[in-house]
């Protein structure tokens, strides 16, 4: 008789592990953040709710773990390495065209549902919770706004953005006006837009003649 192979411990906690996120992601853009439950994410997933506990402090560190696994899959689908949030920007020597393709990107991004529900409830959440708010910041924001300084860097090597730009600063004129019409959702995100921003943007940052 062959011996009896012991079950995959690993494997089974990966498999409820990935039935919590899609839970947690589910609920959120179901019924919102607010109603949002434990009780609820372990009746979904079909696990009880000390396993979620043993892994997680709370519901709003289960909706981070789940956002970023949600991230990492797509940035997959889309070509980013290991580890990755996001692809790098595109280098093809045209800045204006360059920064329009991502943040048309980001514009398709905040109006799919699946994504727009739990990053409002997280960027919300980390109004108030301090640490899952720099949490937030550290390990989705910080990564994706890093690619902008490595394109705008890139540009003023290249003679297209003034020396004196940070690019740092630089990089809010085209992430802030994005997120603040999505946030106030009181005129409707387009690609049109998000062109837009990088011409206004771009016409401030170009070397003066």
């Amino acid at each position: 008789m062959a011996p009896t192979k012991a079950p995959d411990s690993s494997r089974r906690s990966d498999r409820s592990r990935r039935a919590i996120h899609d839970a947690a992601l589910a609920l959120v853009t179901e019924v919102g953040y607010r109603r949002t439950t434990i009780e609820g994410i372990a009746a979904r997933a079909g696990v009880g709710k000390q396993t979620i506990y043993r892994w997680w402090p709370s519901k709003a560190a289960v909706l981070m773990d789940a956002f970023l696994d949600l991230a990492g899959r797509a940035a997959e689908e889309v070509g980013a390495g290991p580890g990755e949030t996001a692809p790098g920007i595109p280098d093809t020597g045209d800045l204006v065209a360059d920064l329009k393709l991502v943040l048309r990107a980001t514009v398709d991004e905040l109006n799919d549902p699946t994504l727009e529900a739990p990053t409002r409830a997280l960027t919300a959440e980390g109004v108030v919770d301090a640490k899952l708010g720099a949490e937030f910041v550290h390990k989705l924001l910080d990564p994706q706004l890093a690619l902008y300084v490595t394109r705008l860097r890139a540009a003023q090597e290249a003679g297209d953005v003034r020396a004196d730009v940070d690019p740092r600063i630089a990089l809010e004129l085209l992430i802030g006006p994005l997120m603040h019409r999505w946030l106030l959702r009181t005129l409707p995100l387009t690609h049109a837009y998000a062109d837009e921003i990088v011409d206004y943007a771009i016409g401030g940052l170009a070397p003066r003649t």
